[in-house]
């Protein structure tokens, strides 16, 4: 099936993208960056923006930067740019482990981190690191520059608090100290598949014992989260297999998991004990 017939826009500046949103946002048009979600259910019809601004033409969107102790992702980079050393130190580690279990290689070559975090998918990877890590969406309209953090920004199943004429324009982490440990696990029935659960784990080390701990919860629930009850679990203990199965206890009795009609919420509650506790093995 072809997409509905819709009016192309090529802004080559970020002031240009975020006139042309507040002027066509009350028309339904969408801003295309990696279209790796929109696209797709264009060809389907499931969605029939009369608008499309493609930001892609915009330099500065597509830079990627590490300074003081901040990751700044441009709306325009690919999620295959986490799966190179362009990023050092712990944080980039991570980005490279989670990417890997990012769909598929044509995906991770089109698809953008911003897409993803605006997408607001429960399962997608980057929404559970944003989660994880604190991190601060960057969101420009004519009104100014808007900076949300993700525990306010998630607000459902692909639902955020940004305004229809807001641009997302970067999203930014916190560089995680070189001595932490991190671990990260999903499931899903094939290879490639949008995430049944996944668990992200933090944690450094003071002497024997585990300090700021995070650990993440995405695709199990509406909208990843910080599970608050398993790091509490954490903090102080060593670093040992009763430690790592209190925590994912806690991890499961304080999620209120989704059902479809293939996974129920037992299944998805057993689901998020068991990776949640192998993210910590992995880690250790």
């Amino acid at each position: 099936m072809k997409p509905a017939s819709f009016a192309y826009h090529a802004p080559k500046s970020v002031d240009e993208a975020v006139s042309l949103l507040d002027e066509l946002a009350p028309q339904d048009g969408r801003i295309l960056a990696g279209g790796q979600s929109l696209v797709a259910t264009m060809a389907f019809r499931m969605a029939r923006p009369s608008h499309l601004i493609d930001i892609n033409g915009i330099e500065e969107l597509a830079k990627l930067s590490a300074d003081h102790g901040v990751v700044r992702i441009g709306a325009c980079v690919r999620h295959c740019a986490f799966d190179s050393d362009a990023l050092t130190g712990a944080t980039g580690a991570l980005l490279r482990k989670v990417v890997r279990n990012i769909a598929h290689l044509p995906i991770r070559t089109r698809g953008t981190f911003c897409g993803s975090v605006a997408n607001a998918d429960p399962a997608s990877e980057w929404c559970c690191v944003m989660a994880a890590l604190d991190g601060v969406a960057v969101l420009r309209s004519p009104r100014g520059t808007r900076r949300v953090p993700a525990a306010e920004l998630y607000q459902g199943v692909m639902a955020t608090s940004m305004a229809e004429d807001e641009l997302l324009i970067a999203a930014e982490l916190p560089m995680l100290a070189d001595d932490t440990r991190t671990g990260f696990i999903e499931f899903s029935r094939r290879q490639g598949d949008f995430a049944i659960a996944m668990a992200l784990v933090t944690y450094r080390l003071e002497g024997t014992v585990i300090v700021e701990p995070r650990v993440a919860i995405g695709g199990a629930e509406t909208y990843p989260r910080r599970i608050s009850e398993s790091e509490t679990v954490l903090q102080g203990r060593a670093p040992c297999e009763a430690t790592f199965v209190a925590a994912a206890e806690a991890a499961a009795v304080a999620i209120d998991p989704m059902e479809d009609i293939n996974n129920t919420a037992r299944y998805r509650r057993n689901l998020v004990r068991d990776l949640t506790q192998k993210a910590l093995e992995l880690a250790a």
